[in-house]
């Protein structure tokens, strides 16, 4: 396959892109580099996060393998959340997306700015 294939729109990678880089993902990824969690200590830590996004979330992230759910035998049962080795892979990409988007706001904002100002017209 070559590297134009690769990044097609529509090829398979596509979808985990979506699934991983959506806001609530990044939220949740950000917290478990720290160290991991319980349910509830998320929704704590990202407060506007709805109890079904969160579980979403973390259920997709899960199927990707970028975090792991374990069972605690504790009274009462609970889960803690934590990010694979795969899911530490991403850190780098990411601030590097973040760094990017720093340097690059002031610009973004005046693009935002002219766009607005020539719809109003």
């Amino acid at each position: 396959m070559d590297t134009d294939d690769e990044l097609r729109i529509d090829a398979p990678h596509r979808e985990l892109l979506d699934q991983i880089l959506d806001k609530w993902s990044l939220s949740v990824l950000n917290e478990l580099c720290d160290r991991p969690c319980r349910f509830n200590e998320l929704r704590r830590a990202i407060p506007q996060v709805t109890q079904k996004s969160l579980t979403t979330t973390l259920r997709r992230l899960e199927r990707n393998g970028v975090i792991e759910r374990e069972v605690v035998s504790t009274r009462p049962v609970a889960v803690r959340y934590q990010i694979t080795p795969l899911g530490k892979t991403l850190r780098p990409p990411i601030d590097v997306l973040l760094a990017w988007a720093s340097r690059n706001m002031p610009a973004i904002e005046r693009a935002r700015e002219r766009f607005e100002e020539h719809e109003e017209q």
